[in-house]
């Protein structure tokens, strides 16, 4: 026997043995008597006011006018936008220079990129894309300078439990509250600096 074995034998005849560990039953006993949501009405509005609060462009209207306020939008920054090849294509009708799933290599040549998202939380101002359908890999929504992200009435909880349920905790979950921003170096706001310097949210109601 090593020195090692003694040793831990030793140890096993001073701690007593524990139970075999029930992982399930001890995470049932955990208490969940949190609040779900501090709001009931307006999640819409407040999406819109938490999220103007963190320096983005927030714009709303019906569904069946998407396609003429994305391409007014896009209009102001000409050049050719990224989109997923799963974004609607009706969105995207009135928009003369679209790139579907761009390749790597070509994204910071883009004027930008359009997708849509997984959820969002009114409480947060925060819209989180798993890059599932309409949404595209990682990159689209990080390397173009400029993101526009439309986010459906029934895509919006009001705080963070309920949205956690819409979402897949297995992929990749890309959080945006806001233009991408630092305030590192010398406490000066520098935006663009990890993600795209201009957002644009359309809640579609």
């Amino acid at each position: 026997m090593s020195a090692r074995d003694e040793i831990l034998r030793r140890v096993d005849g001073i701690v007593p043995a524990r139970p075999a560990a029930d992982v399930a039953a001890d995470y049932a006993r955990i208490e969940r008597g949190y609040a779900r949501r501090h709001h009931e009405d307006g999640v819409l509005d407040l999406l819109a006011e938490r999220v103007a609060h963190y320096r983005a462009t927030v714009l709303r209207a019906a569904e069946a006018d998407l396609p003429r306020l994305i391409a007014e939008r896009l209009a102001a920054r000409p050049g050719a936008y990224g989109a997923p090849s799963d974004l609607p294509d009706a969105w995207l009708a009135d928009v003369p220079s679209i790139v579907r799933d761009p390749a790597v290599a070509d994204l910071d040549g883009l004027a930008g990129a359009v997708t849509g998202c997984a959820a969002a939380i009114a409480e947060t101002g925060t819209i989180v894309l798993d890059h599932g359908p309409g949404q595209g890999p990682r990159a689209l929504s990080l390397v173009p300078d400029y993101h526009l992200i439309v986010v459906r009435a029934a895509q919006v909880a009001p705080d963070v439990p309920e949205a956690l349920e819409l979402l897949d905790a297995s992929r990749p979950l890309t959080m945006v509250s806001g233009p991408s921003a630092t305030s590192d170096i010398e406490l000066s706001r520098v935006e663009g600096v990890h993600g795209p310097r201009t957002l644009e949210v359309v809640i579609a109601e």
